[in-house]
């Protein structure tokens, strides 16, 4: 009796934690799907309001490192997209603050790590020749860290790859450099399985085509 009690009781407290994790996960997915759809439409603007979206439910849940993942993700990747340098500190500000919140709460993440590198390098572009010195450094240890916390994942290795073509030959870069970069990327690619339906899973298609552009 007592242990039907205890089963009656415990099913009774936790039914809604399980509708709360429902709720977060079918927003989560409702928002991802956003972001495809934004890249199909190539309405990229649309990008910083679903990047407010998911800081909103960030801020709601509390305990979830993934809504303020994607904000990153979302403003970070636009910036990239509108390469108005002018505005790439101010932007770089703010995904760094997101990324914090997500760090507090998912430490020596790959997945947070990339974001840092790619946000470094955002902060780089606004003038490449300055703030190499500074920032370039920066740029590839967040990279490996991002490597060595999860040696499966993908995608510090696309990044990698992008860097290093878009680098001169005389600095050490080219297609030369990057094409074994993309070679290991998609390899890992097509090993790859995300944690779970809402945890990231981007790069592959535009890996294939900077690959492409390689042969």
């Amino acid at each position: 009796m007592k242990k039907l009690l205890f089963l009656a009781l415990t099913a009774l407290f936790l039914q809604p934690v399980f509708a709360q994790s429902e709720k977060f996960t079918g927003a989560m997915k409702k928002n991802i799907a956003e972001i495809d759809s934004i890249f199909k439409s190539n309405e990229m603007n649309r990008l910083n309001d679903i990047a407010a979206t998911f800081e909103r439910i960030g801020d709601a849940e509390k305990t979830q490192w993934l809504p303020y993942y994607y904000a990153a993700y979302c403003q970070v990747t636009l910036a990239y997209v509108k390469n108005e340098v002018a505005n790439n500190d101010i932007i770089a500000d703010k995904v760094d603050q997101l990324i914090a919140k997500a760090e507090a709460l998912q430490p020596k993440n790959s997945e947070l790590s990339l974001l840092k590198a790619m946000n470094t390098s955002l902060r780089m572009l606004v003038n490449p020749m300055q703030r190499w010195q500074q920032y370039g450094p920066k740029v590839q240890q967040y990279t490996q860290d991002a490597m060595t916390q999860d040696p499966t994942n993908p995608r510090p290795h696309y990044f990698s790859g992008v860097s290093l073509k878009n680098t001169p030959e005389q600095f050490g870069g080219g297609c030369g450099t990057a094409k074994p970069i993309f070679d290991k990327a998609l390899e890992l690619y097509a090993a790859f399985k995300p944690a779970s339906d809402i945890h990231p899973n981007w790069g592959l298609q535009v890996c294939q085509r900077e690959a492409e552009g390689c042969k």
